[in-house]
């Protein structure tokens, strides 16, 4: 009897507590409500820029999840576009001020900000910046602004663009955990870090002319802005001219050296404020909430964008992943949808699986049939991301887009060494001759490696004949400027990898052209899941992002980008379409 009591005293117990937290989320709900009713903005109002998180080129269904602010990590591209775009018309807003350090995104990403600022000012409005320390893509994002200022004891840092690549060989033969490498393209160098312990001269070329093309882009937008010329501004960063506050001001980057209390004073009299009034701010977070019912487009008819951002798995994906499963998924959406009439590809990936790139590129082949398919490229569209990319009917790139890339190479991780220095030995049995394929704990035999190199080989064959069916070229012409090398948007446009410079809206208004529609909505593929859900599948334990932060924190921003970069190689499955190298350009 006691038992049973008990039980239903904590079944009881139970269901009262699953009542008090329903309640609960509800209240909170209420208490964290985003709706646009919810955002207010005055009239002679100032639209802050912080930009604070992380910049993907979208976040999925975020506008209509109560709980984004409180679980997303990362802001969406399109959504501060939009914001902008929209700011530009509102009568409210007389100007932006951009009050950032350290912005959490791509060049590319950057480069699209910039030039939605540059359209703002357009209808007459101000933009003014500050900073306590500008890094070179933050002023490369200042510069747009009509007035630049900084902190009397900040810094700004303009000295041209440089790469860093890590190699592992050394590491390898201590610890006896090698990578064992089967590749094809001279410039195919990502897994060059486990071959050698230095940078090969057709590696240390290809890094040279990219980073010197984007240098260039940015430099002539710079130059623009401020109304400085090239070489003068190839000057300020060979002589370090930018370093101290007063340098950066004699030589022309910016235009004050202010405390930020100073700083709203400028604003107060741009916007005609009393000294003693309050300025009215609008945080981004909170207008990009108003302004993401208020679409520049409308129309029955509409053009899909679907978002590819991530590396390439074999599987589902998600947010950060592009794997088949979402990808054709919302590609067959956007193709049997009678009201798309056009499919934009938004490409923003280093590459991955060669089969999952495959697979994809198979069904946009398909949704060509019925109706154009543009690709706009982002930050990189690279390898696996170029694959998925090359058979669109017109490609757009950034002009700091890293693209090509068309290589393909296969890594194993191999713990002979290791296996023999702690006393391991594995033995193998079989029925047949190569029923054994590979061991772990055995070195790599030249039939297994035979057979990979062949399917590395027919890879690399048939990404050539996709880029040249899509881009009406021969295997050969494809051939001389493939071999995995990179190249900035600009130069993959000279040698025919990409149609036309331009951005996201570009690629989208090419689409209206060629599906010959005047008024037209947007609607934006794959749904991802929201910030709630994801918080409900991460309640039984620690998520990954939660325990890669923590792993960071413990070891070392460095130590950390070391750790990924081996773990990374020795996770990858099947054959590799990926980006030749990992691009941390400072």
């Amino acid at each position: 009897m006691n038992f049973l009591r008990n039980l239903l005293a904590a079944i009881i117990g139970c269901l009262i507590a699953f009542g008090i937290m329903f309640v609960m989320f509800f209240i909170f709900v209420s208490l964290f409500d985003t709706s646009e009713e919810a955002v207010v903005v005055k009239n002679n109002s100032v639209l802050e820029l912080q930009l604070q998180l992380p910049i993907s080129d979208y976040v999925g269904s975020a506008a209509a999840d109560p709980f984004a602010s409180l679980f997303e990590q990362s802001q969406g591209l399109d959504e501060i576009l939009n914001a902008i775009a929209v700011a530009k018309d509102d009568e409210d807003i007389k100007g932006i001020s951009i009050n950032n350090n350290f912005i959490l995104a791509g060049l590319a990403q950057t480069q699209a900000i910039r030039s939605a600022l540059e359209d703002f000012k357009s209808e007459g409005k101000f933009i003014y910046t500050y900073s306590d320390f500008y890094l070179q893509k933050d002023y490369y994002l200042a510069s747009i602004a009509d007035s630049i200022f900084v902190n009397p004891v900040g810094a700004l840092d303009f000295r041209g663009l440089s790469s860093e690549v890590l190699f592992f060989k050394d590491l390898q033969e201590k610890t006896g955990v090698k990578i064992e490498v089967i590749r094809h393209g001279k410039y195919k160098s990502a897994v060059e870090p486990f071959l050698s312990n230095e940078m090969s001269e057709a590696n240390r070329t290809q890094i040279k002319e990219l980073i010197g093309s984007l240098w260039n882009s940015m430099v002539d937008e710079i130059a623009e802005g401020r109304n400085l010329s090239v070489e003068n501004l190839n000057s300020i960063a060979d002589t370090l001219g930018g370093r101290t506050p007063e340098f950066a001001k004699s030589t022309g980057l910016i235009d004050g050296i202010v405390f930020h209390d100073q700083y709203e004073e400028k604003l107060k009299k741009a916007l005609k404020v009393d000294a003693d009034k309050d300025l009215n701010i609008v945080l981004l977070e909170d207008y990009v909430t108003k302004s993401n019912p208020k679409s520049k487009k409308s129309g029955s008819d509409k053009i899909a964008v679907i978002f590819a951002q991530g590396e390439i798995i074999y599987g589902e994906g998600g947010q950060d992943m592009i794997g088949q499963g979402i990808m054709n998924k919302a590609i067959r959406k956007a193709r049997d949808n009678d009201k798309v009439k056009a499919i934009v590809l938004r490409v923003n990936s280093p590459g991955g699986s060669a089969l999952t790139s495959d697979i994809i590129w198979r069904e946009i082949e398909l949704a060509k049939e019925k109706k154009p398919v543009i690709v706009s490229m982002g930050n990189v569209a690279a390898s696996g991301g170029y694959y998925i990319a090359a058979g669109a009917n017109k490609i757009f790139a950034e002009p700091t887009t890293v693209t090509g890339s068309i290589g393909v190479f296969g890594t194993i991780p191999n713990i002979t060494e290791l296996a023999d220095d702690i006393g391991i030995n594995a033995e193998q049995v079989g029925t047949n001759k190569n029923s054994v394929e590979y061991s772990l704990f055995e070195p790599m035999g030249d039939t297994f490696r035979s057979v990979v190199q062949e399917g590395i080989e027919e890879t690399y064959d048939t990404f050539l004949e996709r880029v040249a069916q899509g881009r009406g070229m021969s295997t050969e012409e494809i051939n001389e400027i493939a071999q995995g090398r990179v190249w900035s948007g600009v130069d993959a446009k000279r040698i025919g990898l990409v149609d036309e410079l331009g951005n996201l809206n570009d690629a989208i208004a090419e689409a209206a052209k060629m599906a010959e529609l005047e008024d037209y909505g947007i609607r934006k593929y794959p749904k991802y899941k929201t910030g709630f859900e994801r918080l409900i599948e991460d309640m039984g334990g620690v998520s990954t992002k939660a325990k890669n932060s923590f792993i960071e924190d413990e070891i070392g921003t460095e130590a950390y980008t070391i750790l990924k970069q081996v773990k990374s190689a020795m996770d990858q499955k099947g054959i590799q379409a990926r980006m030749p190298f990992v691009l941390e350009i400072k």
